[in-house]
């Protein structure tokens, strides 16, 4: 049986990659955060060029590939901001489908939301200046009422993290996964 693969996804700020960092090893999986592939492109690359997408998109199908050659029994958590309104989030969202789908592997899908008042404050941490991460905390009311994809997920969790800590959030999805699959610890 090959593990599952599972999609943290949520607008800039919440949490993913933190959540992510405590969720791993509690379900004994590997992170792939969305960071990790897209700084190829915003090192190299004008943000939002052709040659930027281009980029992203040659660095994702290394990835991508790299887990599909990955023994099945690999748990793989992944990261992302993709929103339904947003072309590129769709375009996303597919070819996390069909790495799901090449892999025979079930996906799931947990949407991270948080309180626009709690997302400014976290979008504007000085941690996240380092990592050349987005820190616009205007950008905040236009993610909260946007919807987020899990479609064609094998089953999706709606998580308000607005007061949890990651590691919380992180062992609330744990035992998520436990209650909706025998592939969990």
């Amino acid at each position: 049986m090959t593990a599952p693969l599972i999609h943290l996804n949520g607008p800039p700020g919440v949490g993913k990659l933190t959540i992510g960092r405590c969720l791993a090893p509690l379900i004994e999986a590997r992170l792939l955060d969305n960071h990790a592939i897209y700084d190829v492109a915003f090192a190299i690359t004008e943000f939002r060029s052709p040659e930027f997408y281009a980029t992203v998109r040659d660095v994702r199908n290394v990835a991508y590939d790299r887990i599909l050659a990955s023994p099945p029994t690999i748990r793989v958590i992944l990261t992302g901001a993709y929103f339904e309104d947003s072309d590129w989030g769709c375009e996303s969202w597919r070819a996390l489908l069909e790495l799901a789908e090449r892999r025979k592997a079930s996906l799931f899908a947990v949407q991270l939301v948080c309180d626009p008042t709690e997302n400014r404050r976290r979008i504007a941490m000085p941690g996240r200046n380092e990592k050349d991460k987005l820190r616009d905390p205007a950008r905040v009311d236009d993610w909260a009422a946007r919807r987020m994809l899990c479609h064609g997920a094998k089953d999706s969790l709606q998580l308000d993290i607005t007061e949890l800590t990651a590691d919380d959030a992180a062992h609330g999805i744990a035992q998520w996964l436990g209650s909706v699959s025998s592939s969990f610890p």
